[in-house]
């Protein structure tokens, strides 16, 4: 990437990086925001380029250090209705991607965590699920929940499928399912359950968190089953629970409007 990064720059003025300065730096930079098509990941690695250039291959600090690297838009994530949830759950006809995506909304587990479960990580009689911390983002332990119709699906996918242990879902070969498969199988389930959003397996994960918060979970209780090191992170979920915002009473409610 600084390669083809560095020789689009010398291209563009027609001359060798070592005679340009910060103006012709400044220009670069400019054509390639107003050109558009062009989204903040790609100016980072555009600039990283020009950075690594000047500092450390050129000695020539100044020419970059006005760069200011642009940051990622804060997007909110893509949540479900319970009735979407439903839909595509049905939509799935294999029964090993209809257990993991109905693992997925009732825990919150991320797609890699699902798909590394092991049997004895099951705790029935407790009602839950041990995360191993090999397996977990962040590398913490931690349990979700495991209720009543989850057990119920796990345990009629087992005896229908008899995965090879110790995986809960494995492939033919004794492998753990694949993350890829399971993306391709919501993907069009999707569309067969006519669902419009873009809808990924991660989605399952946001819609859980969403749902917990509509029903009055606390944040810190949500946190901890998600696994989220920041109660920051979680917190976002509180931007897209309509629930709560529409549980929230306006000061205009207070108002005595004629």
């Amino acid at each position: 990437m600084y390669v083809v990064s560095i020789r689009d720059f010398a291209r563009f003025h027609g001359r060798s990086p070592d005679l340009l300065g910060p103006d012709d730096v400044r220009a670069w930079v400019d054509k390639l925001i107003k050109d558009g098509g062009i989204g903040p990941q790609r100016l980072r690695q555009h600039m990283a380029a020009l950075r690594f250039l000047y500092t450390r291959t050129l000695h020539k600090p100044e020419n970059v250090s006005f760069l200011v690297f642009p940051s990622n838009p804060r997007t909110l994530p893509t949540v479900l209705a319970v009735e979407e949830v439903e839909s595509l759950l049905a939509a799935l006809e294999k029964p090993r991607f209809r257990a993991v995506c109905g693992l997925l909304y009732a825990t919150g587990m991320r797609l890699h965590e699902a798909c590394t479960l092991q049997t004895s990580d099951i705790d029935a009689k407790r009602g839950v699920i041990r995360v191993r911390a090999e397996n977990a983002k962040n590398k913490r332990e931690r349990y979700v929940m495991l209720g009543a119709q989850l057990l119920a699906m796990l345990r009629a996918y087992w005896k229908r499928v008899r995965p090879a242990a110790p995986w809960v879902f494995a492939t033919r070969l004794g492998n753990p399912m694949s993350e890829q498969s399971v993306r391709a199988a919501v993907h069009s389930a999707a569309q067969k359950a006519g669902v419009t959003k873009i809808v990924t397996p991660h989605v399952l994960r946001h819609s859980f968190a969403t749902h917990l918060l509509d029903s009055g979970t606390p944040l810190s209780i949500i946190q901890s089953v998600l696994g989220h090191s920041s109660i920051d992170t979680t917190t976002r979920y509180a931007h897209v629970s309509t629930s709560l915002i529409a549980r929230t009473q306006s000061p205009f409610d207070k108002l005595k409007v004629r």
